[in-house]
């Protein structure tokens, strides 16, 4: 019999369940307690409830679908990398970085990608599966965990790790609607920042949503051309319509959106492409984010000299773009997403004791 994940359950479910049960409601508050204000990983671990109700809790659901099997630590601690492992031999990655007394969590939103961008660790091997919303958050309750581990908490979340988050839309928008609320983690929307390469369609349904979130696109090329050799999702939304419906969002939500680029050297770092960026994006409301390279063993490409980003970026300030180059954290472990999930595959399943 599958079992119930309990952290796939919203407050109003999880109520649901234990009145059916014959308890009263207010259990669901204390099991929803244990859930995310202490991140316990057992039901024997929630002492305040009846020993009954913790028997069939351990009986018809479960608590740990997700596990972490590995760990890297960067030399300057800004960074810490872990490996989930799933019950199916599947892994995700996600990312703990800090900043002073606090952390950024990322977290992945599916079991590879089918997006087949050229310069990604996470699409090499396509697909397999959507995340569920209860193994997203066993992503964030573990990295919860090792914040306070290491003496701070996580206040805000990024949607970056393996998958497009607009492909596994309904379970994306599920998790982050029980992340925010204010019984558990209450991870504010205006903290949360999502990812997407450009799926048009999931674009404007979230600019509909209403929410307070950062919308992040991953741009990486101004010409259509460039951008279909790179990303294949061009060829379904190309730049026209993409930029098309990053304008609708920036006016519907009246939130500035992140454009990531990746410097590639000599594929998309010429002073020529910093040019083409700044037409392309005049006069939105948005934000560029250049991104040194992190290279992929799999992979051709090189990161840009320290040179070339910095004209580059000189370029895109002198035309009036709002324009930073991203603090870089954790590049001594393959901070690159999917590549430690990416050797770990290639030795077999992860492990899941």
């Amino acid at each position: 019999m599958i079992q119930l994940d309990l952290r796939s359950l919203s407050h109003s479910q999880l109520t649901e369940l234990v009145t059916s049960w014959g308890e009263p409601s207010y259990r669901a508050d204390q099991i929803y307690n244990w859930l995310y204000r202490h991140f316990v990983l057992t039901v024997d671990e929630m002492t305040n409830l009846p020993a009954a109700l913790r028997q069939r809790l351990a009986k018809e659901t479960s608590l740990s679908t997700i596990r972490i099997s590995q760990r890297q630590y960067s030399k300057d601690k800004s960074a810490t990398k872990l490996l989930f492992s799933l019950p199916d031999g599947q892994a995700v990655e996600g990312v703990l970085l800090k900043y002073r007394k606090w952390f950024s969590a990322c977290l992945s939103s599916q079991a590879g990608c089918r997006m087949g961008c050229a310069f990604c660790a996470s699409t090499l091997g396509g697909l397999v599966r959507h995340l569920t919303v209860g193994e997203m958050m066993g992503q964030l309750v573990l990295l919860s965990r090792e914040a306070k581990n290491m003496g701070g908490e996580v206040r805000s979340l990024v949607l970056m790790g393996t998958g497009e988050p607009l492909d596994n839309y309904n379970n994306v928008l599920a998790f982050l609607a029980q992340a925010a609320n204010p019984a558990g983690l209450n991870l504010s929307y205006r903290r949360v920042t999502l990812s997407t390469c450009g799926l048009v369609p999931g674009i404007r349904r979230l600019a509909n949503e209403g929410l307070p979130l950062t919308l992040a696109v991953s741009l990486h090329a101004p010409t259509d051309d460039l951008r279909s050799e790179l990303m294949p999702i061009n060829k379904v939304y190309p730049l026209a319509e993409l930029m098309s419906a990053c304008r609708y969002y920036s006016e519907t939500t009246h939130r500035r959106i992140t454009f990531e680029y990746a410097l590639l050297d000599n594929v998309n770092d010429g002073l020529d492409k910093a040019q083409q960026l700044a037409r392309l994006l005049k006069g939105m409301l948005c934000h560029v984010n250049l991104i040194p390279f992190n290279p992929v063993a799999e992979r051709s490409f090189c990161r840009s000299s320290s040179s070339r980003v910095e004209a580059f970026y000189q370029v895109l300030q002198q035309e009036g773009i709002s324009v930073t180059v991203r603090r870089e954290l954790g590049s001594d472990i393959t901070a690159a997403c999917g590549q430690l999930r990416r050797r770990r595959l290639a030795k077999g399943a992860a492990s899941y004791d």
